[in-house]
This record gives C-alpha cells, structure tokens and sequence, in this order.
C-alpha cells in the first residue's frame, strides 16, 4: 500500500523542510489541495527540494484552466521533478464553475472524458514531435510552434487521476484514467458494491487492467501516539460524516447500510441552523464505517481492516512515525504501479 501525507499550500517557505521530512520518513507521496491556493507551486518547491516521493494535485480543478494551461503546469513539476508528478483533476459542481470561476457549466463526465485526452494529446506532440490535432466538443487544438514546445525528454508522462462519486465518473476513471481519488465519505462495503464494479465497467471498456490503476482514499483515519489523540480525531471525524451526510448527493452511502433515517436528520438540521448538532447524530458505530481508527500501535490492523484489498494508497499524518509508515506500507494492495507509456484507448 502507498502511504500519502498533505502539504499544506498557504505558506511556501514550509515547505522545503516539510517536504524533505516527509520523504525522509517513508512516505511514497504528497498531495496539495486546489482551494484558497494553487496546489502546483508547493508541488513545484517540493520537486526540487525532494528526490523520491510522487507529487500529487489532491486535486486540481480542470474546467476553469484550459487544457494546455493545465498541460503546461503539470510538465513543467514532472520536469522539475525527473518524473513524479500525478496530475489529479476534478470537476467541481456547476455553483463554483458558473458563480466562482465564471466558466460554461456542461455535463462533467463527457467534459472530463475529452479533458483528458487533450491534454494526454498536447504531451504527445511534446514527446514526439507530431503534429497537435485534437478536434473535440469542447477542446480544439491545433497550433504548436517551436517557441511554446518544451524540450523532448525520455520521461514517461504523468499519470491521470480523477476525484469521482458518481456513476458515471467512476465508470470514466477506469475507462480513461490511471486512477482515482475516492472521497472520505465512502465505507467498506459502499466501496465493495458500488464503487468498484462502476470502475471495473469502465475499465472493460479499454481494456485497462487493474495492477496499473490506483485506488486512493474512500475513508478516514483516525489515529495518534495515545487514546486521546485518537479521541480528538475521532470527533473531527464525527463532524465531517455529519456535514457530508447533510447532503443528498451522499445519501447512497447512508442507504448502503440502512441509515436513510440519520440523512434525513442530518439534512433538516442543516435547513434550521443546526450545523453545531450534527456530530452528536453521529455514533460511534458510524464513525467506525468511515474512518480506520486506532492508536499508533493499532492502525496497521484498523487499515487493513476498513481499507485492506481494495484501497492502493491512503493519506496520514505526515507525524506518524517512521517505522509504522514502513509497516503500512506492507498492506498488501493490487496496485503494482502506473503503465503510462501503454495507454489503452
């Protein structure tokens, strides 16, 4: 199993030493979130301040940067970085699109299936030399002189991951992609029914075969060195199940085991001012289904547990200790590493 830590992307002098430190204990990555600032800069401090860990957008938001912006960025750290960036893309949803980006909402599933291409298109003819032609409904392109070309080199390109929930951008992860980001609000056995048979359809479809095709995240830690710090982040826990649960969109989740009862409460305490009541709807048992949550000396056996066979990478704290990240990352996954120079298509 890889084993993940986040770096923080508001405050770039942290992050020579954090990241120095993080590949120094085990770690085998970093991700940067795309919120108040660009996850690509920490990335970029980090791949010349790093020499061994993947570099990873947890993820960036694709429709409001064109295609050969987002091209461009990206292989500009996988350069910097002799080839360890994985590009991670997400849609968003159409409120942030329209109101916060001012970008053309459309139905992201198709939108993403070409985003993709272009860009995987755009790094061709960079690696190659052949002349750009992407013809699409969304993306056109056409136009690469030699002033915008970077120079040819012999790195593999930068793997694709997508953040889904949905259908049928689960069914696009396997079908196009070399992986994808789960979000936390997932359990075992939503994983186990839901998810994976929606990614497995995917991947029939372009013959994609699962070793060279990496799950990440569908749940949450919770752990620390004693049984109060696990206690505190147990109840950070119980309060994201409580905000996420307030939404419809994450009721099937709710319904995989029966607790349509607590979405709706969740759901009308959000409507009446009550955000500061949802944790307390939210037991210890539910917890449980979301989150691995352990001591220290317990998480090896709570993440095989609620992650174990089906998750090929999960995110911890980049303060977990050196020789139980090494433990971790002995959970045995089906992940044996990216194939981007053979992309089925």
């Amino acid at each position: 199993m890889k084993i993940i830590a986040s770096l923080p992307n508001d405050d770039l002098h942290a992050i020579p030493e954090l990241s120095k430190r993080i590949e120094a204990a085990g770690f085998d990555g970093v991700t940067v979130a795309d919120n108040a600032h660009t996850p690509f800069l920490p990335l970029a401090v980090a791949a010349v301040n790093t020499s061994t860990i993947e570099l990873i957008t947890g993820v960036a938001i694709a429709f409001p940067r064109s295609p050969m912006v987002m091209a461009g960025t990206a292989w500009d750290v996988h350069l910097a970085s002799n080839g360890r960036m994985v590009l991670g893309l997400g849609s968003q949803v159409k409120p942030h699109i329209e109101r916060r980006f001012s970008t053309p909402w459309s139905a992201p599933a198709p939108r993403m299936r070409e985003y993709i291409n272009s860009v995987r298109a755009i790094w061709d003819t960079w690696r190659t030399g052949e002349r750009l032609a992407f013809e699409g409904e969304h993306y056109n392109f056409s136009l690469m002189t030699p002033n915008f070309t970077p120079a040819t080199n012999d790195l593999a390109p930068p793997a694709i991951k997508i953040s889904a929930v949905g259908p049928a951008m689960l069914r696009l992860s396997g079908e196009a992609c070399d992986g994808v980001s789960l979000h936390g609000f997932c359990t075992r056995d939503y994983i186990s029914n839901q998810i994976l048979p929606r990614i497995e359809e995917g991947m029939a479809r372009t013959g994609r075969k699962r070793e060279h095709f990496q799950i990440s995240g569908g749940g949450f830690v919770a752990t620390g060195a004693t049984d109060e710090e696990v206690a505190k982040a147990t109840e950070w826990i119980r309060t994201r199940v409580g905000f996420y649960g307030s939404t419809k969109a994450y009721w099937p989740v709710f319904a995989e085991h029966g607790l349509e009862e607590l979405g709706e409460k969740l759901l009308y305490l959000s409507r009446n001012d009550g955000w500061d009541q949802m944790a307390a709807e939210v037991d210890d048992d539910v917890v449980r289904l979301f989150a691995a949550v352990g001591r220290h000396d317990e998480l090896v056996g709570a993440i095989t547990n609620h992650f174990g066979g089906l998750t090929d990478a999960v995110a911890v704290g980049a303060d977990v200790p050196p020789d139980l990240i090494g433990e971790l990352k002995t959970i045995e996954s089906p992940f044996a590493g990216y194939d981007t120079e053979n992309q089925p298509s």
